[in-house]
């Protein structure tokens, strides 16, 4: 009789804290030193200390700008910052991570001692014009590995594709704080207990509807928008029942938000080029990137309307993308109409 495994491999993890979870993955690779563990866990530890101040915001005077401009020229919260430096104070902590870049910093942090050989980057506190009128709000990461045979960690170490990530995730400070993981397999999610102080597997393996009924996209850009998305968007108002259309629309303005409901009810968030944006206004590294590999991993989809967003080679940190994702079936046409060939 072979010798029963360590956990069942059907059995339901529902209701165990996300540093179990994550300590148990480790398990099933030998090999494994922990470092991959730790850092997430660290992660895991600024995502708590940023919902704390969040949920403290109206009480603790954070609300309101800095009177700074980050790289991207857009005003810095002071939620900005406090999350930003919650993620640094967390990563450069135990030394796994080697390298830093977010939002907030227009050059990579460089961890020095750091003996681990990751890099994460991240937006630390998205949708942050929405802080102060309690729209909710998230941080975003990736994680991935680097070869330190390569030399020191610069900035062109993190110019890598999406596919080369080893975990993407987002923490959504809304109605109740989720955590939404993955490595690349499969994605799960992680729900706040302020009772407990802990994340507690709450969404098990979810799965992106294979097609959906809601759009989300900034309709104040009509008149921006290319022809062939100003097409898309009149097919997806157009009465049809055998389709379900018109589809529902749906826009919170906080990346994390409209995406974390595309994921769990299918259907497509866009925010394509338009005329004053015409490389896209999302940023590839830390908010397209970690999207996709959480999409593809859940069954769905992500592209920049004509190749996926994981298999675009970045050329600097702060680099803008259009970025289209959600059911596969829906971004499928969506995808139809930027060829100039119309619904599937």
């Amino acid at each position: 009789m072979p010798t029963p495994s360590w956990k069942p491999p059907d059995a339901s993890q529902i209701g165990v804290t996300l540093e179990t979870f994550i300590l148990e993955g480790m398990f099933e690779f030998p090999d494994a030193r922990g470092t991959f563990t730790s850092l997430l866990n660290q992660i895991c530890l600024a995502a708590k200390i940023i919902t704390g101040r969040v949920r403290r915001a109206g009480l603790a005077d954070v609300f309101g700008y800095t009177g700074e401009t980050n790289v991207q020229g857009e005003l810095v919260q002071k939620l900005d910052m406090i999350a930003h430096e919650a993620l640094v104070q967390s990563l450069r902590r135990r030394g796994h991570c080697a390298a830093l870049a977010t939002e907030e910093a227009p050059d990579p942090i460089l961890f020095e001692g750091a003996t681990g050989n990751y890099l994460v980057v991240s937006d630390p506190l998205d949708g942050s014009s929405n802080i102060d009128v309690d729209i909710s709000i998230g941080t975003i990461f990736g994680v991935m590995r680097y070869d330190k045979s390569r030399g020191p960690v610069d900035q062109s170490s993190f110019l890598v594709p999406g596919r080369e990530y080893c975990a993407a995730g987002y923490v959504i400070y809304g109605s109740s704080t989720v955590l939404v993981l993955t490595m690349g397999k499969s994605v799960h999610g992680f729900t706040w207990d302020p009772t407990a102080g802990e994340f507690f597997l709450s969404h098990e393996n979810i799965r992106c509807p294979s097609n959906g009924n809601m759009y989300s996209i900034n309709e104040g850009n009509h008149c921006r928008w290319t022809p062939e998305v100003q097409k898309w968007n009149a097919y997806v108002k157009a009465d049809d029942e055998k389709t379900r259309r018109p589809y529902k629309h749906r826009y919170v303005g906080s990346l994390v938000a409209d995406a974390h409901r595309t994921l769990l009810k299918g259907g497509i968030f866009a925010y394509p080029p338009d005329t004053n944006n015409t490389n896209g206004k999302l940023r590839l590294l830390y908010e397209a990137n970690p999207f996709a590999m959480i999409l593809e991993a859940a069954g769905g989809k992500a592209t920049d309307g004509q190749k996926p967003i994981l298999d675009i080679a970045p050329t600097e940190i702060h680099q803008r993308v259009p970025l289209i994702l959600g059911s596969v079936e829906d971004v499928d046409t969506y995808a139809s109409f930027m060829r100039g060939e119309g619904p599937r």
